[in-house]
């Protein structure tokens, strides 16, 4: 039986590093489990969830020119239960202040003004990818001159002797 991606396979953890283990496969081959593909959450040490002799089932997820195999312990696994959103009232947005609290209701987070006028106001609706395209690089020209022209500026004041 060939080792071919997709295929879901069992094996050992032969030798663990920094950056994730490698496991012996059929047929006398071995490949390496990355630590981002050993569990659906955070790694930060490969010690704490795998240790060398252990039995994994793994998916070949990759062979590159060099025939290495790259696998994943997470995608032979069945994705874990995401948690249940609770209706309710969310915290940190623009909900009710405080008594006593007097700033004004805005809708925007305090703070210094970056100097670039908002966005004009587009209608709503479906646009095309290209019109977004075209927008975004329209508004980014103009963002990107408006902070040479104040980088310009300010090379100016520092003055020579």
């Amino acid at each position: 039986m060939g080792i071919e991606v997709g295929s879901i396979l069992d094996g050992k953890v032969t030798g663990i590093t920094k950056f994730g283990a490698f496991v012996s496969l059929p047929g006398n081959r071995s490949g390496l489990v990355h630590i981002s593909e050993i569990a659906y959450s955070y790694v930060n040490d490969v010690h704490d969830l795998l240790a060398e002799g252990q039995e994994v089932k793994v998916k070949v997820i990759g062979i590159d020119d060099n025939n290495r195999i790259n696998l994943s312990i997470k995608q032979a696994l069945p994705p874990p239960p995401r948690p249940e959103r609770r209706p309710g009232p969310r915290t940190g947005g623009s909900g009710p202040r405080p008594e006593g609290d007097r700033r004004p209701q805005t809708g925007r987070r305090p703070g210094p003004s970056r100097g670039f006028a908002p966005e004009p106001a587009q209608p709503r609706g479906p646009a095309s990818f290209e019109d977004q395209l075209k927008q975004f690089m329209a508004s980014s020209d103009s963002k990107l001159s408006e902070l040479h022209m104040n980088e310009k500026r300010g090379s100016r004041r520092g003055g020579r002797k």
